[in-house]
């Protein structure tokens, strides 16, 4: 591999390297590394400090981690570079870009690494003889701005990049020719290769469906996709935000999950029941631990403060763990046709601000924890889903009622493991906490004054 690297490396002019891992908000982490110290660190890994596992999204330091801290001294964790997440922006053809795994030093897997988590999931299903797909679409909306005009505006009053609600716009799309252009030529020089884009309905929204493949490789372009799709709108001028709920008055962002498993050897697909219209008995038993779970692994699928904004009626989004075929009002949409190879899961749980690394391999793991304990699905769901009302499929409406949920959850540390649950409360903890001490607009505009 170390060969065939420095061969590409030569024939592309490769001058700088660029290498960076996912944190457990899915924000990419990274830096700048001279190629000498590349082709060392290619082979023995470098250090990178785990600090990264220690701070929340605003690089806010934990005050209750166990893995990293300041009893720690946060010291250097060991990244590993994977060669085959090799990649090159057009935007910068001379350097490359590679993904990394976090370990402590003994070798062992960081406890905290998103990435690592999936692995281990993922090796699960091998082990059991499958060939897992997933992909992820992805609804994201743009605005006229800068970096620094949102921070100037206080995120307030903000331009969308156009007016009104038009979804599926023909015209919106000749219009703004340039980016949509740029997002398919772009994404797909760099591997994340873009299925489907449109508008969505909203000012300035559009949803994204990207190509599947294996669950990692997946998870990979889904993470990459949205830091690129900023550094994109960046060169247009132009900002773009994946928040589940950025206003009360608009729809909110989804981020819907595919998933279906396959034979080993990749060949067939397990969740079609040849000459039925129904899933095999494995994707039943699939389906049915995705439904069971979903209640207490909600933290995973929703993890800020914000993605509960958008459990709220009308908004396309689920409010219980309900299941159906073709039925976009459930929280698992069960998709059929028009072949056995497209047979599948659409997860509509989720929003666009996953951490794709931890939702897919939330997803995969109750997954599995059904066909391992052979759970059946409960009834079907025809017509509105979000009006059914059996608390046992009710989904926590804030966050800190889900982290609850995860934490008496003795089946999510099953399928997890209980060092990365473990981690990922402690963060959700934290969250809530930040939260619960902000004193927010509506506080002052509906108290400073009257009481």
């Amino acid at each position: 591999m170390t060969e065939e690297l420095r061969r590409s490396f030569e024939e592309r002019g490769i001058r700088k390297v660029k290498v960076g891992g996912f944190d457990v908000d899915g924000v990419l982490r990274g830096k700048y590394i001279s190629l000498e110290k590349f082709w060392s660190a290619l082979e023995k890994g470098f250090g990178f400090c785990d600090v990264i596992f220690g701070w929340d999204i605003s690089d806010q330091l934990y005050d209750n981690a166990k893995v990293t801290g300041w009893d720690t001294g946060y010291p250097d964790a060991l990244a590993k570079i994977d060669p085959s997440t090799f990649r090159v922006l057009p935007d910068s053809p001379d350097t490359a870009h590679f993904l990394v795994d976090f370990y402590n030093q003994d070798g062992t897997p960081h406890p905290a690494c998103p990435r690592n988590l999936l692995k281990q999931v993922e090796q699960r299903a091998r082990d059991a003889g499958y060939t897992t797909k997933f992909s992820g679409e992805f609804e994201f909306w743009v605005f006229q701005e800068t970096p620094q005009s949102l921070h100037d505006k206080g995120f307030r009053g903000l331009d969308p990049l156009s007016p009104g609600m038009f979804g599926y716009s023909w015209l919106r799309e000749g219009q703004y020719q340039a980016l949509v252009d740029d997002i398919l030529d772009t994404c797909e020089a760099y591997d994340i290769e873009v299925e489907g884009l449109h508008t969505e309905t909203g000012p300035g929204v559009w949803e994204a469906a990207i190509r599947y493949d294996d669950v990692i490789a997946s998870a990979d372009k889904a993470a990459l996709f949205k830091t690129t799709i900023k550094q994109i709108c960046s060169r247009h001028d132009l900002s773009a935000t994946f928040m589940a709920k950025w206003n009360a008055d608009l729809p909110g962002s989804s981020g819907h999950l595919h998933q279906s498993l396959w034979d080993a050897g990749g060949q067939i697909n397990l969740f079609a029941a040849a000459g039925s219209d129904a899933l095999s008995e494995t994707g039943r038993h699939y389906l049915g631990g995705l439904v069971k779970l979903a209640p207490e692994m909600t933290a995973l699928y929703s993890p800020f403060i914000n993605s509960y904004k958008r459990y709220v009626p009308g908004v396309w989004a689920p409010l219980n763990a309900s299941w159906g075929i073709e039925n976009r009002t459930c929280g698992s949409r069960v998709i059929l046709g028009p072949s056995d190879s497209a047979a599948r899961i659409e997860f509509r749980q989720t929003a666009a601000d996953i951490n794709p690394h931890v939702a897919m391999a939330a997803c995969l793991g109750a997954g599995l924890y059904g066909i391992e304990n052979r759970l059946e699905p409960p009834p079907e769901t025809s017509g509105d889903a979000t009006a059914a009302v059996d608390p046992a499929l009710a989904l926590p409406l804030t966050l800190e009622a889900a982290v609850q949920k995860l934490r008496d959850s003795s089946a999510a540390r099953e399928a997890l493991g209980e060092a990365f649950v473990d981690h990922y409360l402690r963060t959700r903890d934290w969250e809530c906490r930040e939260y619960n001490r902000a004193v927010s607009e509506w506080e002052l505009r509906r108290y400073f004054e009257a009481v």
